[in-house]
């Protein structure tokens, strides 16, 4: 636990020290969807989306587990990618009354098509179409009641952590997601459901708060190296709902330009929704649970964030038994053993070159961003060996020049030390650097 108090601390100190008594935000995030501080801009009905494209230039090979004792080769391979693109739609039935919908298009494909045959002995077909996914990624409709109190009902985003948050393009400095989450969360994590939402307060003391109850986790997608991640469910036509997922979370904003929130998310038997129903009949419940702290502060001259996540996966030795025997034909990985606890945490921190300087000088963003992330923290009992080729200390740095307000141009360098907690130190198996170029944009295209 001493590593989350260092974060914690170190966290806090980089926030206040950038805070002054006033500020102005810049760039603006886009807003949620249909919630109440988001229906102004349109009367009828909107059309928009955001997209990324990423080329990487890359020191390291393409396994890190390939068995040798240094860890991943040294070699040099490019890769070029458009991660995302999603279109959004909103609509109003009536002021009160509204739709939103998101879909992803990821990585350029249709996906891959998994039916479990259960007149087959319950074995799984898989049909490769495509090698990227397309996703619905948000489809609900919202009843606006009052400020304090909603109700929407649908396919929605899990606001766990910062980046599910405030998953667009142009909320985060570098040119793909922050890797300390999203090495240990879904992301953009989305699941159907029910959700409360509201604000309260003014000024100083203004909350805005989530409370949901969603499709929960499946744990024959919990695995060594993405922890839960893979315990999202969308394989098949419906999603089990046996064990639902209990979520909240609130985020405080009454200061200007700082925004500061917590999220919980607790699934009380994982196992309850597995594939087949007696996978996990022996080992009775696996439950859940991932809390979440992260920050944000932004004014004329600099934008930083913080973030930490840390979660528990009960009977997690037992659990990673029953995982290796899945089928071989099953659309999940099998790698154990599963950790009992996982962690992340970073910081970033941009100075608007704009605002530092007199005339018409571009808006730029220097940044840096440190990390650590290991979804193998920690074993159930003394005999589970984690594997430290999943612990990672990461630093970045680089520009973003916004052209526009919703269109940007990234450029980064990373390197990322494997099997070390250490900020400055150096792991134990070779290093991984890379350069990445990317461009982002953001925006509604049209509005009536």
């Amino acid at each position: 636990m001493k590593a989350i108090y260092q974060a914690l601390i170190g966290s806090v100190i980089i926030l206040s020290a950038l805070l002054p008594a006033t500020a102005s935000a810049v760039a603006q995030e886009r807003p949620l969807p249909a919630t109440q501080a988001d229906t102004t801009g349109y009367s009828k009905f909107r059309f928009g989306g955001y997209g990324e494209m990423v080329a990487s230039f890359k020191d390291y090979g393409i396994n890190r587990f390939a068995g040798t004792s240094t860890g991943n080769s040294r070699t040099h391979r490019n890769t070029i990618a458009i991660p995302r693109f999603v279109l959004a739609f909103d609509y109003k039935f009536n002021p009160k009354w509204i739709l939103g919908a998101e879909i992803e298009f990821e990585a350029g494909g249709t996906g891959t098509a998994i039916e479990l045959e259960n007149s087959e002995n319950g074995e799984y077909e898989t049909e490769i179409e495509k090698g990227g996914e397309v996703a619905l990624e948000q489809f609900h409709i919202t009843r606006l009641i009052v400020p304090q109190f909603n109700v929407r009902a649908g396919h929605m985003i899990v606001p766990i952590g910062l980046t599910n948050a405030h998953h667009e393009p142009i909320n985060f400095f570098g040119t793909v997601r922050p890797q300390a989450e999203t090495s240990l969360l879904p992301s953009t994590w989305h699941e159907t459901g029910i959700q409360f939402f509201g604000s309260f307060g003014k000024r100083f003391t203004r909350f805005d708060y989530q409370l949901m109850i969603t499709a929960g986790l499946n744990a024959n997608g919990f695995d060594r190296n993405d922890w839960i991640i893979g315990g999202k469910q969308g394989f098949f036509v419906t999603d089990n709902f046996t064990s639902p997922a209990y979520i909240a979370r609130i985020d405080y904003s009454g200061v200007p330009g700082l925004r500061t929130g917590i999220s919980f998310y607790y699934c009380r038997d994982a196992g309850a929704n597995s594939d087949k129903e007696h996978t996990y009949s022996a080992i009775g419940k696996i439950p859940v649970a991932i809390g979440t702290w992260d920050a944000q502060y932004k004014n004329k001259y600099v934008t930083a964030r913080a973030n930490l996540t840390y979660g528990y996966v009960g009977n997690s030795a037992a659990l990673s038994d029953a995982n290796r025997m899945l089928s071989n034909k099953s659309p999940y990985s099998r790698l154990i053993p599963i950790a009992k606890n996982a962690i992340s945490y970073g910081a970033e921190a941009g100075i608007n070159l704009k605002s530092l300087t007199k005339g018409s000088f571009p808006t730029i963003y220097p940044f840096a961003r440190y990390e650590y992330y290991n979804p193998q923290y920690r074993g159930e009992g003394t005999k589970t060996t984690m594997d430290k080729r999943l612990e990672v200390s990461q630093w970045q740095a680089g520009i973003n020049w916004f052209a526009l307000p919703n269109l940007v141009v990234k450029a980064d360098y990373t390197t990322r030390q494997i099997g070390t907690q250490s900020v400055f130190g150096k792991g134990p198996y070779n290093s991984e650097n890379e350069f990445s170029i990317g461009i982002a944009y953001i925006g509604w295209f049209l509005s009536k």
